[in-house]
C-alpha cells in the first residue's frame, strides 16, 4: 500500500534524486531546478509543502507546493520512481497535493510541464487541471502550462 506522507529532512535526498533523474531522463536540468531542488527548506519556510510516496520504507515519489503568494501555489517537482510508474502513486500524490492547497487557502493552483509527458498530462487533466497559454516560465521545457481555480 502506498502511504503519502509529510517532508522530513531525511528524505531531502529522495527528494533531489528522484526529480533528477526523471528530468535528465527526458530534458536537461535547468538552474530553476537545481535552485528548488537543493533548497527544499526554503520551499517550506516561505509556506510552501513537500510530499512523498512511500511504499513498503522506500520513498517511490515526491510532489511540492509551492507558495506564490497568499493564494496562489504552484504543484512542481513531481516525480515517481520509474519502477513504480503506473501503480497509482502520482495520482495518490497530486490528490493529496490538490486537497493540501486547497486547505492551505489556495484559490489558484498550477503547473507546468512539456507535451511530450503524455502520461503526466493525462493525470493533471484528470486531476482537474485545464490546459491555458504558457506564458513567462523560468523553465525552457515547459510548453504545457495547467490551472485550477478553488472557490
Amino acid at each position: 500500500m502506498i502511504e503519502i506522507i509529510n517532508y522530513h529532512p531525511d528524505f531531502k535526498q529522495d527528494f533531489i534524486d528522484l526529480n533528477i533523474e526523471w528530468i535528465s531522463n527526458n530534458f536537461v536540468v535547468e538552474e530553476h531546478d537545481r535552485e528548488q531542488l537543493e533548497h527544499a527548506e526554503e520551499i517550506l519556510s516561505n509556506g510552501g509543502m513537500i510530499f512523498f510516496a512511500k511504499y513498503d520504507d522506500k520513498i517511490i515519489g515526491t510532489v511540492a507546493l509551492i507558495k506564490i503568494n497568499e493564494t496562489d501555489y504552484e504543484l512542481a517537482k513531481m516525480a515517481v520512481s520509474p519502477v513504480f510508474r503506473g501503480k497509482g502513486a502520482g495520482k495518490l500524490l497530486g490528490e493529496h497535493a490538490i486537497e493540501a492547497a486547497k486547505n492551505a487557502g489556495c484559490k489558484y493552483l498550477f503547473l507546468e510541464s512539456n507535451q511530450k509527458l503524455t502520461p503526466a498530462l493525462k493525470l493533471y487533466k484528470k486531476l482537474g487541471f485545464v490546459e491555458v497559454p504558457v506564458g513567462e516560465t523560468p523553465y525552457a521545457r515547459a510548453n504545457f502550462k495547467g490551472e485550477i481555480f478553488f472557490e
